[in-house]
C-alpha cells in the first residue's frame, strides 16, 4: 500500500548554541529541499515565549518561506485564533494569498500556544477560546466575496481562495471541522490520546461545504530517519529530552542527542514522554516505511504531516530526504495532490 501524500510541519527549532536567525535560515533551506523532494505542504506553527521555537510571527515566516519557494503550499499549523482578531488574520492571509496565489493554507487552532502569563502579555483573555467556533465563522465571512453595503471588509482578503483547516487534538475540533465541512488536522505528533476517537467522529459528522465535498483528515507524526536504526534512535533523543523538559517546567533550546536517554529521564518521565511521542517512527528507511504504512492503514489518513525535531540541520535534511525516497513517488504524489483540498 503506498503512503498518502506527505507534508512538513516545521516548528523552526532553535538548537542549543544557535540563534533564531539560524533557525529561520534552516527553515527556508528545508522548505526548498522539501519542495524539490515532492512534499505537498510546508506548515509553520504559532508558539510564544519559547526560546527553542522561532516561528512566533507565523504569518511573517510563511511569507518568508513562500517567497523563497515556487510550488509547495505554505501555511499555518496553526494560527492560534483566540490570540487574534479574525479581521487581522483575514488581512494577513489575504495579503499572503495575494502575493502567492493558490499556495497559502490557513490552519486554525483554539489553544493559546503558550502559558497563561504570556497570554496576558499578548493582551488576550483566556475565555477567548470559548468563542473559537464563532471566530471561525467570522473569518469565513471575511474571506467570502464582499457584499454591497458591507461595512467591514478584509482588504486584501475578501473573495480570495484561502482554504481554512481546523486543527486539534480533541473531539471538539473533530466535531467542529465536520459540522463546518472543513479539512481536519489532528495533532497526534504530540497529543495522540484521542486520535482513534476523533477521526471517526470527524467523518461521521462531516457535512459537505463550498470548500470541501468529502471529509479530508491529516494526521501529524514524528519521523526520524537515518541510515541505521541505532543512528535514528540517537537522533530522536533530542525530542525525548525536549518532552521530558516540558514535564520539568524547563524551557530551552533543542538539545543535542545523547547516547543513552535512560540516563536523562526518570521512569515516570519516560512513561509520560513516550506516551506523548507514541506516534513517532524512528529508524532506518525500511523501519520507518513499515511503521508509517501500518499507521496509515489504521487511521485511513488522507495525508500525513511530518515533524522532525533533529538537532543537526544536515541530519534533519537527510531524514526528510530518506522519507521522501520511501514515501513519495513523484508521479503518484502529483496525482494524489489533485485530490487534496486546495
Amino acid at each position: 500500500m503506498p503512503l498518502p501524500p506527505l507534508s512538513v510541519l516545521d516548528l523552526a527549532p532553535v538548537p542549543l548554541g544557535s540563534t533564531p536567525a539560524d533557525a529561520l535560515r534552516n527553515t527556508l533551506d528545508l522548505a526548498r529541499h522539501a519542495e524539490r523532494w515532492g512534499y505537498g505542504r510546508y506548515w509553520l506553527a504559532e508558539h510564544h515565549n519559547m526560546v527553542g521555537i522561532a516561528s512566533a510571527a507565523t504569518s511573517v515566516v510563511i511569507g518568508h518561506v513562500a517567497g523563497g519557494t515556487s510550488r509547495i503550499r505554505v501555511g499555518s499549523g496553526g494560527i492560534m485564533l483566540p490570540n487574534h482578531a479574525p479581521l487581522v488574520i483575514a488581512e494577513q492571509f489575504g495579503t499572503l494569498a495575494s502575493l502567492y496565489p493558490g499556495r497559502i493554507d490557513l490552519g486554525l487552532g483554539r489553544a493559546p500556544g503558550t502559558d497563561q502569563r504570556t497570554l496576558r502579555a499578548l493582551r488576550r483573555d483566556p475565555a477567548n477560546a470559548d468563542n473559537f467556533p464563532q471566530d471561525v465563522l467570522e473569518l469565513q465571512a471575511l474571506f467570502a466575496p464582499a457584499q454591497p453595503g458591507q461595512v467591514v471588509q478584509a482588504v486584501p482578503g475578501a473573495g480570495l481562495d484561502v482554504p481554512i483547516w481546523i486543527l486539534g487534538s480533541s473531539l471538539f475540533g473533530a466535531q467542529l471541522a465536520g459540522m463546518l465541512g472543513l479539512p481536519y488536522a489532528f495533532a497526534s505528533h504530540f497529543a495522540p490520546d484521542q486520535l482513534e476517537q476523533a477521526l471517526p467522529l470527524y467523518r461521521a459528522k462531516f457535512e459537505p461545504s463550498e470548500q470541501l465535498q468529502a471529509p479530508y483528515a491529516m494526521v501529524g507524526v514524528n519521523v526520524v530517519a537515518a541510515e541505521t536504526d541505532a543512528e535514528a534512535r540517537r537522533l530522536f533523543t533530542s525530542a525525548q529530552q525536549a518532552f521530558t523538559n516540558l514535564f520539568r517546567g524547563t524551557r530551552g533550546q533543542l538539545l543535542p542527542p545523547i547516547d543513552d536517554i535512560e540516563t536523562y529521564w526518570t521512569p515516570p518521565e519516560r512513561i509520560q514522554a513516550s506516551n506523548m511521542l507514541r506516534c513517532s517512527f524512528v529508524g532506518s528507511p525500511e523501519t520507518v516505511r513499515r511503521g508509517l504504512t501500518r499507521f496509515a492503514e489504521e487511521t485511513r489518513a488522507d495525508e500525513i504531516m511530518v515533524a522532525s525535531a533533529i538537532y543537526d540541520h544536515q541530519a534533519r535534511l537527510r531524514s526528510y530526504e530518506l522519507l521522501a525516497e520511501i514515501g513519495i513517488a513523484p508521479q503518484a504524489q502529483a496525482a494524489s495532490l489533485e485530490a487534496c483540498p486546495s
